[in-house]
């Protein structure tokens, strides 16, 4: 019966674990039926054709073993916090076990100097039919030089003390190329014992040493990226902590007055990117009694994101403490990041509070809007408009106002919330926000909504950080 598998004709698809499994049993009994031919050899073993025979068996067990070993990497996936080893099994001398090539035979009769080739052996070493096979003498003018002592050693080992080999050497052709071939040999004895010839099988395996180079090189370039990756996530880490050092330690601020204002902030970090992503708030105490507050997310993670991050946090306190406004300030956070050499894109809130009227004033660049609680309800603050920073040039942020009431509670959030792995939109998330306002009433401080805020969202799968920053508004 004809094999199902032909070039116009797909095979049947299957499951790739299937598929797999299904590979696996195929390499292990046609490697047990091949074994077992290989014992029902009978012939007389000064027989060249079946010793030839035999080398291209044996050569054929171990690439059947080569796959079998392959199969089941790929069966098992790849091991977790390492790099799989894919450069085949072991040989005798401890590397690894070349896969198939091109085999050729060869045999050097010692008594009468005849010598035969296959015409595979023309074929590798790249020399005309036409000149003929060349004697063990000759054969070490095609040996690279680097392996001449190694090939010299093995050819003793064979002729001298009727030792079998097997081993790889590079030969260089007629054509200049260099080519790397396993030579696989036996003596053959007289009825005295002496080594009247010597059979060989030569193997071009170029081609798989060129792969296992390529895989190596591509095994180290990936464990140096990661060992980068590393190394800038924790230079990322160490970054941020210097710049948000009381963000680490949730933030915390209080101001007396007639509306007296308690603040605290939490972070909820996601999976892909623990602490090194671009999401930031902060609070800051300005002269006349009032408070900074800002919050955003930038794109990005890493060190790009850690050192922007500074950059900007920078600017933000900097302009605060100087008394300009929160839609002005947006404005020249804007140019600040457009003229920027590593170029962003962010969202922010700034505003301004003052504890002795109540008064919150404040802009929004593609931000998500503050979420009033009161009187155990909960809504969004009306957004003044205003587009990303970094998304164009001279943008200009409008300013919105709202007088917070005692018994109020304001939370401010990136949107790391709004975008879980679910992909559920960031109206949804608003409104979950929301449905916390029966909870949140019964808090009886800023740090105690925080947590309650953290409690809810912290179960949830986020694909970008998420920071929380709740004022309460007191008597």
């Amino acid at each position: 019966m004809s094999s199902p598998l032909f070039a116009d004709r797909p095979a049947p698809q299957h499951s790739e674990r299937g598929t797999v499994d299904a590979l696996i049993s195929q390499t292990r009994r046609l490697r047990g039926e091949l074994a077992a031919v290989r014992r029902d050899a009978s012939v007389a073993e000064d027989d060249a054709l079946w010793r030839w025979q035999r080398a291209l068996r044996d050569l054929a067990v171990h690439q059947l073993d080569d796959l079998g070993s392959h199969l089941d990497q790929l069966k098992a996936g790849r091991p977790v916090g390492s790099v799989p080893d894919v450069t085949g099994g072991t040989a005798q001398d401890g590397g690894p076990r070349p896969l198939p090539g091109r085999v050729g035979s060869s045999e050097w009769n010692l008594l009468t100097d005849e010598v035969s080739w296959s015409a595979e052996m023309y074929e590798i070493l790249g020399r005309p039919v036409t000149r003929g096979p060349m004697t063990l003498d000759e054969l070490p003018s095609l040996v690279f030089a680097e392996d001449s002592a190694l090939f010299t050693a093995m050819v003793t080992d064979c002729l001298i003390d009727g030792k079998p080999i097997d081993g790889e050497i590079r030969i260089v052709r007629a054509d200049g190329q260099v080519r790397t071939v396993q030579l696989r040999a036996e003596p053959v004895l007289d009825a005295d014992g002496c080594t009247a010839s010597m059979w060989a099988v030569l193997r071009d395996v170029s081609a798989l040493r060129r792969g296992e180079r390529a895989v190596l090189a591509s095994r180290d370039s990936l464990s140096h990226r990661q060992q980068a990756a590393r190394t800038e996530h924790r230079f990322a880490r160490e970054l941020q902590d210097a710049v948000l050092p009381s963000w680490r330690r949730s933030l915390r601020l209080s101001l007396s007055g007639p509306a007296a204002l308690e603040l605290a902030a939490s972070r909820l970090p996601s999976e892909p990117h623990p602490l090194t992503g671009g999401d930031w708030c902060d609070a800051l105490g300005l002269p006349g009694g009032e408070a900074l507050l800002a919050i955003g997310d930038l794109t990005g993670h890493g060190v790009v994101a850690a050192s922007s991050l500074a950059m900007l946090l920078g600017a933000v306190r900097g302009m605060g403490m100087a008394g300009i406004g929160p839609g002005p300030l947006l404005g020249h956070l804007n140019q600040l990041v457009d003229s920027s050499e590593q170029p962003v894109l962010g969202s922010a809130l700034c505003a301004r509070y003052d504890p002795m009227t109540g008064m919150f004033a404040w802009a929004q660049a593609g931000h998500p809007a503050p979420l009033l609680f009161r009187d155990g309800t909960g809504r969004a603050l009306t957004p003044p408009d205003g587009v990303l920073l970094g998304a164009t040039s001279g943008a200009v942020y409008e300013q919105a106002e709202v007088r917070l009431r005692p018994g109020d509670l304001l939370v401010l959030h990136t949107d790391g919330p709004a975008r879980p792995t679910d992909a559920t939109g960031t109206g949804a998330w608003r409104d979950r926000l929301l449905t916390l306002a029966p909870r949140l009433a019964g808090t009886r401080s800023a740090r105690e909504c925080a947590t309650t805020v953290v409690e809810e969202f912290g179960r949830s799968e986020r694909t970008d950080d998420a920071c929380v920053m709740v004022a309460r508004i007191g008597g």
